[in-house]
């Protein structure tokens, strides 16, 4: 099978996948019309708690819904040591900075995952893996892995106000008119909000709140209603990002700095199809770490190759 072929026959799987979401959506919620979404160092088994970071006293919001076997030595900050030479920076607790750094990595380095429990064809370009769910439909790919990171983030903050995307016809879809009670259903390229019983306050309401979102968004959308940053401003959270159908999207989601001002950074990533959300290898180094240089005119990364004029920001 040629490289066509192959393209040809994953974007088929895609949409087919699209339309079966969007049978169970009309079953559950009503008739929803729309376009559909267009979105696809060497790490150590060994596990080197480099900061021992001691529970809070409220727990919760990192021992999060989804994950089984919580343990605090395997947060992201607890795992991944920072270079020799090379410090963080410390964030507000509230901060997104403060709070990605505390989620959950899987033990080890397992492999990467697909939504239907197959294993991606590429193995060679993660080195940690994020403990959180992919879900059983191909959505949360590169782009919707992203938005669910920012969303669980401003949810489990309680800032629901910040939790809005927009569909790739246009519409605005805040999370608050969601959280309220109604459901959106997109006619052109405005939305119309119906009752439902369904849409609510809870957690499992907030996680369809963000399916139907991945169905009806993706990187062509997304890059729209982010806002463009010179890369040397770059910080924890911005992404670098390629709208189109394909594009692409990875996230920052740490970042380190010397004494004389040297930085270093991670990228994360889903894919297609839908995968695990993943720490990338830095395919130029035998360490995850990226070095941060301000006249850089490209970023490649181990599946996609990045315009330093692509580094985007959440509004």
């Amino acid at each position: 099978m040629n490289l066509f072929s192959l393209f040809e026959l994953t974007i088929t799987n895609h949409y087919r996948m699209k339309i079966i979401f969007s049978i169970i959506t009309t079953i559950l919620f009503g008739n929803c019309n729309t376009e559909p979404n267009h979105n696809r160092p060497v790490a150590t088994n060994e596990v080197k708690v480099i900061e021992f970071l001691k529970p809070p006293l409220d727990s919760a919001q990192y021992k999060l819904e989804w994950i089984k076997n919580f343990k605090i030595e395997n947060m992201l900050i607890n795992r991944i040591e920072a270079p020799e030479g090379f410090k963080r920076q410390s964030f507000k607790e509230n901060s997104f900075a403060h709070w990605i750094r505390r989620l959950h990595l899987k033990e080890g380095n397992p492999p990467i995952l697909l939504y239907n429990g197959e294993k991606k064809w590429n193995q060679d370009a993660h080195a940690y893996v994020f403990d959180i769910d992919v879900g059983e439909l191909d959505l949360q790919q590169c782009a919707d892995a992203t938005m669910r990171i920012r969303s669980e983030y401003l949810f489990h903050t309680q800032q629901f106000d910040k939790i809005h995307f927009n569909y790739t016809n246009g519409a605005l879809v805040p999370y608050l008119k969601w959280r309220s009670g109604y459901y959106p259903i997109p006619k052109g390229k405005e939305v119309s909000w119906v009752k439902k019983e369904k849409c609510n306050k809870t957690y499992t309401s907030f996680k369809v709140y963000l399916i139907q979102v991945f169905n009806y968004a993706g990187t062509h959308s997304l890059s729209k209603e982010l806002t463009s940053i010179p890369f040397k401003e770059m910080q924890i959270g911005d992404l670098l990002i390629k709208g189109g159908f394909p594009g692409h999207a990875v996230m920052v989601v740490d970042m380190v700095e010397s004494k004389d001002g040297e930085k270093k950074y991670l990228l994360a990533q889903s894919y297609m199809p839908a995968q695990n959300f993943q720490i990338l290898k830095n395919p130029n180094s035998q360490s995850p770490w990226y070095n941060f240089k301000k006249d850089l005119p490209s970023i490649n990364t181990p599946e996609w190759t990045f315009s330093s004029t692509e580094l985007m920001r959440w509004n």
